[in-house]
């Protein structure tokens, strides 16, 4: 394979005076003896997006995770005839020699320099699980005042990340991003811990575009701000944290070291989710399965989503209405079952939506309608929480305000879960991913619906088709390399060939997926890069398909779930 050009960065150098060649060459030397060398690459971390590179079209974005430092790094898709280059200009001075690095990831990734004004230069990797830095140089010609550096990866390969590139040398005057990494954060310090979460605060760094916090010594979470919450913890365990902080730069050493214990747990229910659950929604309606009260759902389920609330004439707002068919003789017998459940370990959960729910909040009214009406009825009927399955798509603006609202009056125990569609989680710019990214520190997982779907992208940019192995794995990888914590993703799944118009698998299919995504074993033709021992598990719809085929799906998948790691 021929090495090709990489993503173009162009710098312009400021004119000198007309003079001889030497003498030019003598100037630009003791001029740049005397100034010290800056990076003068632009938005050389993609914490701003792509602002100031220029991608190939729809190839390239600015992605959450992986990232080496900071918040953000350039995720770029060759195509099949396009190698997804992404190019900067940058200003650079005459006769002058300049440091080329950046960090890479993935498969094929380049980095290079063109319009060099003598030789251009470029170096390479066939690709790596893990961060790398590649490295080159190049010394501008005696009229050569802009450069272009460029990265790409290579035709038909899998998607390259890149970041942190520096561009070091002299000033060409056209402004530049910060040269030195910033100092280490001091005054690392544990605030309040739940069963499941802990909050983290520490002294801001001025130099500092973000940082990175490390749960024993693994990386957990990348923020903009000097405090997060490290959510998808184990109650009564004791965890230690570290941050470091990024810019332009590059990322600085680790913090001292803090450590914190989680709050004893209750054994579920309450809020209280085990550490890797079985999801299943249990029908107020008669469809033709089989008809179920909650106490005839399986032991195996921990979490309960009952389905599904109804719109009011007020936009936002949200009521229950028992359906007869069901077979209560009252609500209080109902409430009695949510009770009944909580008390063996279970949570039980309102959901919201479903494929025929009309449920809209698009305004701060809305929101708070939202936030209102949900936490009247988790007071009234034991709900432990919601789980939001907006089918029709939503507003992750007012949807996050409406989330944020109704957890601060339910308070740190509450379960929220989601249930988007495949293409809603495809990229971090839907609707569905922003919300869930936005209310990542009160999140409990989200239950993608792996079916009625059809062929869908991978997180390696290839094309995979419902009803396999590759189908669960690969999509998985997209939202748990795209900023959810694996504890906050979970796969959902038809229980019966009748529950799903499309996308059945047998169970066999659902708990080779779980291996592959915690274990490494079990894999098809995907096989992510790392494992996610802590994925939180699976769900089904519904409990009350489940039960029509005679518990088959929980009776199998259900024990694979609790045995994860």
């Amino acid at each position: 394979m021929a090495v090709g050009a990489a993503a173009a960065l162009t710098v312009t150098a400021l004119a000198a005076p007309a003079q001889s060649a030497d003498v030019k060459a003598a100037y630009t030397k003791a001029a740049d003896t005397n100034a010290a060398d800056v990076n003068v690459a632009k938005n050389a971390g993609f914490e701003a997006d792509l602002s100031n590179w220029t991608c190939a079209a729809n190839s390239g974005a600015a992605v959450t995770s992986p990232v080496h430092g900071g918040t953000k790094a350039l995720r770029a898709t060759p195509s099949g005839q396009g190698t997804a280059e992404c190019s900067q200009i940058v200003s650079v001075k005459p006769n002058s020699t300049y440091k080329l690095s950046s960090w890479v990831q993935g498969s094929y990734a380049y980095l290079g320099a063109r319009g060099t004004g003598t030789t251009d230069v470029s170096t390479w990797t066939p690709g790596n699980s893990s961060w790398q830095q590649l490295s080159t140089s190049f010394t501008t010609g005696a009229n050569t005042t802009s450069v272009t550096v460029y990265t790409h990866g290579w035709y038909g390969q899998s998607a390259y990340y890149v970041d942190d590139v520096s561009v070091l040398g002299p000033d060409g005057g056209g402004g530049t991003d910060p040269v030195e990494i910033p100092s280490v954060p001091a005054g690392l310090a544990a605030g309040t811990a739940t069963s499941t979460s802990v909050d983290l605060s520490w002294t801001p760094v001025s130099t500092a575009t973000g940082y990175t916090v490390y749960r024993d010594g693994t990386k957990v979470a990348s923020v903009g701000g000097a405090s997060t919450t490290v959510t998808g913890l184990t109650p009564d365990t004791a965890y230690s944290f570290q941050v470091s902080a990024s810019n332009g730069a590059g990322e600085s050493a680790k913090s001292t070291a803090v450590s914190a214990r989680t709050a004893k747990g209750g054994g579920g229910g309450g809020g209280t989710v085990p550490k890797h659950a079985l999801t299943g929604y249990w029908q107020n309606f008669d469809n033709g399965a089989t008809v179920q009260k909650l106490r005839d759902v399986s032991s195996q389920y921990d979490i309960i989503a009952v389905s599904f609330a109804d719109a009011t004439t007020t936009p936002g707002q949200i009521t229950f209405n028992l359906d007869p068919a069901v077979g209560y003789s009252s609500t209080a017998d109902f409430k009695a079952d949510i009770a009944a459940k909580r008390a063996a370990g279970k949570s039980v959960i309102l959901s919201v939506g479903g494929e025929k729910g009309t449920i809209s909040v698009n305004s701060d009214a809305s929101a708070t309608a939202f936030a209102n009406s949900a936490y009247a009825l988790m007071q009234e009927y034991g709900f432990d929480g919601v789980d939001i399955d907006l089918e029709n798509g939503l507003n992750p603006t007012y949807m996050t305000k409406a989330l944020r609202q109704l957890s601060a009056k339910a308070g740190s125990k509450m379960v929220l879960t989601m249930a988007p569609q495949t293409i809603d989680m495809q990229s971090t710019s839907g609707g569905y991913f922003q919300t869930a990214l936005n209310v990542k520190d009160i999140l409990t997982v989200v239950n993608m619906q792996y079916y009625n779907s059809g062929s869908m992208l991978g997180c390696d940019g290839k094309v995979y088709s419902q009803g396999s192995v590759d189908f669960l794995t690969a999509l998985a990888c997209i939202q748990l390399e795209g900023g959810l914590d694996p504890s906050q993703v979970g796969l959902g799944v038809p229980a019966s060939t009748r529950a799903a118009g499309s996308g059945y698998v047998a169970p066999s299919v659902v708990n080779n997926a779980l291996d592959c995504l915690t274990r490494g074993t079990g894999c098809g033709s995907f096989k992510p890069s790392k494992t996610y021992p802590g994925l939180r598990g699976a769900m089904t719809w519904s409990t009350n398909w489940d039960a029509t085929a005679g518990s088959t799906w929980s009776n199998s998948v259900g024990p694979k779930v609790h045995g994860l790691p």
